[in-house]
Protein backbone atom coordinates (compact mmCIF):
# COMPACT_ATOMS: atom_id res chain seq x y z
CA UNK A 1 0.00 0.00 0.00
CA UNK A 2 1.62 2.94 -1.30
CA UNK A 3 2.05 6.75 0.87
CA UNK A 4 0.14 9.39 0.10
CA UNK A 5 1.98 13.05 -0.21
CA UNK A 6 0.28 15.17 2.09
CA UNK A 7 0.57 18.94 1.21
CA UNK A 8 3.06 21.06 3.27
CA UNK A 9 2.01 23.77 5.69
CA UNK A 10 4.33 26.75 5.55
CA UNK A 11 4.51 28.24 9.05
CA UNK A 12 2.85 31.74 9.12
CA UNK A 13 1.77 34.76 11.66
CA UNK A 14 -1.75 34.57 10.67
CA UNK A 15 -5.12 34.60 12.38
CA UNK A 16 -6.60 32.31 13.53
CA UNK A 17 -3.02 29.95 14.04
CA UNK A 18 -4.16 26.67 12.51
CA UNK A 19 -4.49 28.21 9.04
CA UNK A 20 -3.77 26.26 6.89
CA UNK A 21 -2.23 27.91 3.49
CA UNK A 22 0.23 25.15 1.60
CA UNK A 23 1.38 27.91 -1.18
CA UNK A 24 2.82 30.35 1.26
CA UNK A 25 5.82 32.26 1.02
CA UNK A 26 7.14 34.60 3.66
CA UNK A 27 7.91 38.18 2.70
CA UNK A 28 11.37 39.49 2.18
CA UNK A 29 10.75 42.74 2.61
CA UNK A 30 11.01 44.65 6.36
CA UNK A 31 7.39 46.16 7.61
CA UNK A 32 8.76 49.61 7.80
CA UNK A 33 9.60 49.11 3.75
CA UNK A 34 6.18 48.29 2.82
CA UNK A 35 4.68 50.77 4.91
CA UNK A 36 7.16 53.81 3.87
CA UNK A 37 5.88 53.27 0.28
CA UNK A 38 2.59 53.04 0.83
CA UNK A 39 2.71 56.63 3.08
CA UNK A 40 5.46 58.19 0.55
CA UNK A 41 3.26 57.50 -2.59
CA UNK A 42 -0.11 58.78 -0.87
CA UNK A 43 1.72 61.95 0.75
CA UNK A 44 2.97 62.95 -2.79
CA UNK A 45 -0.25 62.05 -4.73
CA UNK A 46 -1.81 64.67 -1.98
CA UNK A 47 0.90 66.82 -2.14
CA UNK A 48 1.06 67.11 -5.88
CA UNK A 49 -2.85 67.79 -5.92
CA UNK A 50 -2.74 69.92 -3.44
CA UNK A 51 -0.07 72.25 -6.08
CA UNK A 52 -2.38 70.88 -8.51
CA UNK A 53 -5.47 72.79 -7.57
CA UNK A 54 -3.55 75.50 -5.96
CA UNK A 55 -2.71 76.45 -9.90
CA UNK A 56 -6.04 75.57 -11.50
CA UNK A 57 -7.48 77.87 -8.98
CA UNK A 58 -5.29 81.29 -9.98
CA UNK A 59 -7.47 80.20 -13.47
CA UNK A 60 -10.59 79.51 -11.94
CA UNK A 61 -12.52 80.57 -8.17
CA UNK A 62 -10.61 79.16 -5.62
CA UNK A 63 -11.30 76.27 -3.12
CA UNK A 64 -11.28 76.83 0.12
CA UNK A 65 -8.74 75.06 2.18
CA UNK A 66 -11.37 71.75 3.15
CA UNK A 67 -12.42 72.04 -0.24
CA UNK A 68 -9.17 71.12 -1.22
CA UNK A 69 -8.31 68.73 1.01
CA UNK A 70 -11.24 67.08 -0.34
CA UNK A 71 -10.51 66.85 -3.83
CA UNK A 72 -7.02 65.16 -2.54
CA UNK A 73 -8.66 62.56 -0.64
CA UNK A 74 -10.70 61.62 -3.55
CA UNK A 75 -7.42 61.28 -5.86
CA UNK A 76 -5.61 59.47 -2.71
CA UNK A 77 -8.89 56.98 -3.13
CA UNK A 78 -8.66 56.68 -6.61
CA UNK A 79 -5.04 55.45 -6.23
CA UNK A 80 -6.01 53.01 -3.59
CA UNK A 81 -9.24 51.55 -4.98
CA UNK A 82 -7.88 51.45 -8.79
CA UNK A 83 -3.98 50.12 -7.93
CA UNK A 84 -3.58 49.07 -4.77
CA UNK A 85 -7.54 47.08 -4.16
CA UNK A 86 -7.20 46.05 -7.80
CA UNK A 87 -4.08 43.60 -6.91
CA UNK A 88 -5.83 42.00 -4.75
CA UNK A 89 -9.38 42.07 -7.15
CA UNK A 90 -7.17 40.64 -9.56
CA UNK A 91 -4.40 38.14 -7.79
CA UNK A 92 -6.05 37.15 -4.51
CA UNK A 93 -5.35 33.50 -5.53
CA UNK A 94 -1.79 34.26 -6.04
CA UNK A 95 -0.90 36.69 -3.43
CA UNK A 96 0.38 33.87 -0.74
CA UNK A 97 2.74 32.76 -2.98
CA UNK A 98 3.97 35.73 -4.69
CA UNK A 99 6.95 37.79 -3.90
CA UNK A 100 5.86 41.05 -6.05
CA UNK A 101 5.92 44.21 -4.36
CA UNK A 102 1.98 44.95 -4.15
CA UNK A 103 1.30 41.41 -3.03
CA UNK A 104 3.80 41.55 -0.23
CA UNK A 105 1.82 44.84 0.78
CA UNK A 106 -1.28 42.65 1.30
CA UNK A 107 0.58 39.98 2.99
CA UNK A 108 1.90 42.51 5.53
CA UNK A 109 -2.02 43.90 5.87
CA UNK A 110 -2.93 40.60 6.04
CA UNK A 111 -1.45 40.27 9.62
CA UNK A 112 -4.41 42.36 10.47
CA UNK A 113 -6.94 40.76 8.85
CA UNK A 114 -6.12 37.39 7.37
CA UNK A 115 -9.27 37.00 5.36
CA UNK A 116 -6.80 38.98 2.37
CA UNK A 117 -4.40 36.15 2.46
CA UNK A 118 -7.10 32.81 2.10
CA UNK A 119 -9.39 34.96 -0.73
CA UNK A 120 -12.41 35.30 1.28
CA UNK A 121 -15.44 35.63 -0.88
CA UNK A 122 -16.98 38.76 0.81
CA UNK A 123 -13.54 40.24 0.34
CA UNK A 124 -12.68 39.65 -2.45
CA UNK A 125 -16.64 40.70 -3.91
CA UNK A 126 -16.20 43.36 -2.05
CA UNK A 127 -12.50 44.99 -3.16
CA UNK A 128 -14.01 44.12 -7.00
CA UNK A 129 -17.18 46.39 -6.58
CA UNK A 130 -14.42 48.62 -4.74
CA UNK A 131 -12.07 48.83 -8.07
CA UNK A 132 -14.45 48.55 -10.74
CA UNK A 133 -16.91 51.81 -9.21
CA UNK A 134 -15.26 53.16 -6.35
CA UNK A 135 -12.12 53.76 -8.12
CA UNK A 136 -12.92 55.43 -11.43
CA UNK A 137 -15.87 57.47 -9.69
CA UNK A 138 -13.08 59.08 -7.01
CA UNK A 139 -11.27 60.19 -9.69
CA UNK A 140 -14.50 61.56 -11.87
CA UNK A 141 -14.91 63.28 -8.56
CA UNK A 142 -11.67 65.28 -8.39
CA UNK A 143 -12.42 66.20 -12.09
CA UNK A 144 -16.05 67.08 -11.61
CA UNK A 145 -14.95 69.61 -8.89
CA UNK A 146 -11.92 71.11 -10.76
CA UNK A 147 -14.79 71.95 -13.85
CA UNK A 148 -17.32 72.56 -11.14
CA UNK A 149 -19.53 70.05 -12.98
CA UNK A 150 -23.49 70.14 -11.57
CA UNK A 151 -23.05 66.89 -10.51
CA UNK A 152 -20.09 67.24 -8.49
CA UNK A 153 -21.97 66.66 -4.38
CA UNK A 154 -23.78 64.07 -6.23
CA UNK A 155 -20.85 62.13 -7.40
CA UNK A 156 -19.47 62.86 -3.67
CA UNK A 157 -22.05 61.48 -2.09
CA UNK A 158 -22.77 58.15 -4.12
CA UNK A 159 -18.94 57.61 -3.53
CA UNK A 160 -18.74 57.87 0.13
CA UNK A 161 -22.00 56.12 0.64
CA UNK A 162 -20.39 53.29 -1.09
CA UNK A 163 -17.52 53.52 0.60
CA UNK A 164 -18.50 54.13 3.84
CA UNK A 165 -21.65 50.90 3.49
CA UNK A 166 -18.79 48.84 2.09
CA UNK A 167 -16.81 49.70 5.32
CA UNK A 168 -19.34 48.96 7.80
CA UNK A 169 -19.67 45.94 5.86
CA UNK A 170 -16.52 44.85 6.69
CA UNK A 171 -16.17 45.44 9.82
CA UNK A 172 -19.54 43.90 11.16
CA UNK A 173 -18.80 40.76 9.07
CA UNK A 174 -15.46 40.10 11.13
CA UNK A 175 -17.25 41.17 14.32
CA UNK A 176 -19.87 38.16 13.30
CA UNK A 177 -16.98 36.16 12.63
CA UNK A 178 -15.58 37.11 16.39
CA UNK A 179 -12.77 38.84 15.38
CA UNK A 180 -10.76 35.51 14.63
CA UNK A 181 -8.99 36.91 11.55
CA UNK A 182 -6.16 38.91 13.50
CA UNK A 183 -4.58 38.98 17.21
CA UNK A 184 -7.28 40.86 19.19
CA UNK A 185 -5.80 43.88 20.60
CA UNK A 186 -2.04 44.18 18.95
CA UNK A 187 -1.05 47.35 18.67
CA UNK A 188 0.08 47.32 14.79
CA UNK A 189 -1.78 44.56 13.22
CA UNK A 190 -5.54 44.96 15.14
CA UNK A 191 -5.45 48.82 16.16
CA UNK A 192 -3.56 49.78 13.40
CA UNK A 193 -3.76 47.86 10.26
CA UNK A 194 -7.46 46.87 10.55
CA UNK A 195 -9.24 49.21 13.09
CA UNK A 196 -7.21 52.88 12.23
CA UNK A 197 -6.61 52.29 8.79
CA UNK A 198 -9.98 51.13 7.58
CA UNK A 199 -11.76 53.72 10.02
CA UNK A 200 -10.85 56.07 8.18
CA UNK A 201 -13.19 55.02 5.52
CA UNK A 202 -15.90 55.59 7.70
CA UNK A 203 -14.94 59.05 9.90
CA UNK A 204 -13.85 61.32 6.12
CA UNK A 205 -17.11 59.77 4.09
CA UNK A 206 -19.28 60.23 6.31
CA UNK A 207 -18.19 64.13 7.10
CA UNK A 208 -18.53 64.26 3.33
CA UNK A 209 -21.72 62.69 3.08
CA UNK A 210 -23.04 65.49 5.55
CA UNK A 211 -21.41 67.99 3.13
CA UNK A 212 -22.84 66.97 -0.16
CA UNK A 213 -26.33 66.22 1.69
CA UNK A 214 -25.90 69.84 3.08
CA UNK A 215 -24.66 71.41 -0.34
CA UNK A 216 -27.62 69.44 -2.05
CA UNK A 217 -30.69 70.87 -0.21
CA UNK A 218 -29.29 74.19 -0.25
CA UNK A 219 -29.31 73.88 -3.87
CA UNK A 220 -33.12 72.19 -4.11
CA UNK A 221 -34.17 74.81 -1.61
CA UNK A 222 -33.09 77.83 -4.06
CA UNK A 223 -34.90 75.93 -6.97
CA UNK A 224 -38.29 75.85 -4.38
CA UNK A 225 -38.02 79.30 -3.80
CA UNK A 226 -37.09 80.42 -7.49
CA UNK A 227 -40.23 78.36 -8.62
CA UNK A 228 -42.76 79.46 -5.82
CA UNK A 229 -41.86 83.09 -6.95
CA UNK A 230 -42.79 82.37 -10.75
CA UNK A 231 -46.34 81.41 -9.57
Amino acid sequence: MGLEAKPVTVPHPYWPRDLELQHYIPNDRPMWQILAFLFSVSGAILALTWLAVGWWNRKHAPFGMWRTLAVCWFMICGFIHGVIEGWFALYHTEIPGDQSFLSQLWKEYAKGDSRYIIGDNFTVCMETVTTLFWGPLSLWTVLAFLWRHPHRFLLQLTVSLGQLYGDILYFYTEYRDGFTHSEMGHPIYFWFYFVFMNGLWIVIPGLLILDAWKHLSDSQRVMDANKSKRH
